[in-house]
């Protein structure tokens, strides 16, 4: 059954959320019933249309069982209603209160907050004009104006913060997992269909077939304890750039027993902006939201909130897709390194901004800012480094401009175009350039430009010597992180 056919999102924190969308939709039913009441019809053009609607939002793949199931909760008797209110009023904050009291008492005029199949959630009237987010995920046919999403962002941060909790929006594909089409597997992976998990029960495994999809699946190594600890620091999205179908089903091997996402599973379908992702579909404030993503121009408006992952190249076909020259992991018959590995690394990462967030700062715990904890903790990996590059950019490029002297700044380090004792670090694709000959000489650290992107990716300095220059310029045949 499609996620999107479910009741709205049951947030752990967030009972006032969903309570509300739960009543507001049920009201809109009522609203309709009690037209039809007043004006002694038991149909009309007016009201077909809007059946008409309501039956249209219904996922195409839905039985005829689980319509009838939507139909009837969207006409609930008006006792079941009361009793979905009362449930509401024990849980919503003061704020809240007031809000949906007003709304329930005053009749002269519905601000219409937001819509659900045309039809305005609180008063029933159709809603001429469309503005405001839709939130598809949530419930299809769910539109949501501008200042219902403000207020419920409010109240949702008051109810995270009280439990000592942040947002985390997760990338699928490179990210959690990696995933390839059957037909696009090389020679050197046959093996991998002997070696498929079963689906019965997808907590006990990692590799899987999924024959309707036409595609292979294999879960990124630590994922699950990864998602398991993260879960108490964060109220968890996933956001793709799949399609609908398929980021439902790596939820589904994601998280089989609905603990972490619990419905938060955005896909393209539900984006406002075409190739691109936005915050503006999650209903948390951006102050309080980190983003996992291997894709930086994906996220061009919310780089602030971006933790940049590694990505994960299990299958060939993902190594060909970037434009890799060598054996994926899957053709290595190896993988990363469980303990030691991309996710192992960042939910360190996570854990000290977390920390820093609730347990360092000083100031009001309303007024703080996710963005800002991230950059100073990112600003502790390099500092103390001061680093030089050699011919890793054209001569006449100017280097303050090129993304490793940013990176390298961001992590903390102090970057400069002339030699001198201080410098710790000269990063080159050469041996025998003389800022090279000259790390040697004087004892410095030489680097392939590789060092700086692994310490960026795994949030603490990465050993020198692991990232040495060679007189070849190509890189090795060996994807980054395996064993």
């Amino acid at each position: 059954m499609s996620l999107a056919a479910d009741s709205p999102v049951h947030s752990s924190s967030s009972d006032d959320f969903a309570a509300f969308l739960d009543g507001e939709l049920s009201s809109a039913s009522s609203a309709r019933e009690e037209a039809l009441d007043e004006d002694g019809q038991s149909s009309s053009p007016a009201n077909e249309e809007a059946e008409d609607e309501n039956a249209s939002c219904a996922p195409e793949e839905e039985d005829e069982d689980e319509g009838d199931l939507e139909s009837k909760r969207l006409k609930r008797p008006r006792m079941e209603q009361l009793e979905v209110a009362e449930c509401f009023e024990e849980s919503a904050t003061d704020e809240s209160l007031v809000h949906n009291s007003e709304a329930s008492t005053s009749k002269e005029i519905c601000t219409h907050p937001g819509s659900f199949g045309g039809m305005c959630i609180r008063c029933g009237q159709r809603v001429a004009e469309e503005s405001g987010v839709t939130f598809g995920y949530i419930h299809r046919g769910l539109r949501l104006g501008n200042d219902e999403i403000v207020r419920l962002r409010n109240t949702d941060m008051k109810n995270l913060l009280r439990h000592k909790k942040l947002y985390l929006v997760l990338d699928l594909d490179h990210t959690l997992l990696n995933s390839t089409q059957l037909n696009h597997m090389t020679a050197e992976e046959e093996y991998l269909w002997s070696q498929t998990d079963s689906l019965q029960d997808v907590s006990k495994g990692s590799l899987f077939m999924l024959n309707l999809l036409q595609m292979m699946t294999k879960l990124r190594p630590f994922v699950r304890t990864f998602l398991q600890e993260a879960s108490q620091m964060f109220e968890m999205y996933i956001y793709t750039m799949g399609d609908r179908q398929y980021a439902l089903r790596m939820a589904d091997l994601l998280d089989p027993r609905k603990e972490y996402f619990n419905g938060r599973v955005i896909s393209r379908d539900d984006g406002t902006q075409r190739h691109q992702k936005g915050l503006d579909v999650v209903l948390g404030q951006e102050s309080a939201v980190l983003i996992l993503d291997d894709t930086e121009h994906a996220w061009a408006k919310h780089k602030d909130n971006l933790i940049l992952m590694e990505r994960y190249h299990f299958f060939a076909s993902s190594c060909h897709q970037f434009g890799f020259n060598c054996k994926s992991l899957s053709e290595l018959k190896t993988d990363e390194n469980e303990s030691e590995g991309a996710l192992a690394c960042v939910l360190k990462a996570l854990r000290k901004i977390h920390h820093t967030f609730f347990d360092e700062l000083e100031d009001s715990l309303d007024g703080r800012d996710v963005r800002q904890v991230l950059k100073t903790v990112r600003k502790d990996v390099l500092r103390g480094c001061k680093i030089i590059f050699s011919r890793v950019f054209p001569t006449q490029f100017q280097a303050d401009n090129h993304h490793l002297w940013k990176i390298a700044e961001h992590l903390g380090a102090t970057c400069t175009t002339e030699l001198d004792p201080s410098v710790t670090h000269v990063v080159s694709l050469e041996v025998g350039t003389d800022k090279s000959r000259w790390a040697v000489k004087h004892n410095k650290f030489l680097v392939h430009p590789r060092w700086i992107e692994a310490t960026n990716f795994f949030w603490q300095r990465q050993p020198e010597e692991n990232f040495p220059v060679s007189q070849q310029k190509n890189e090795g045949s060996v994807p980054p992180n395996a064993e």
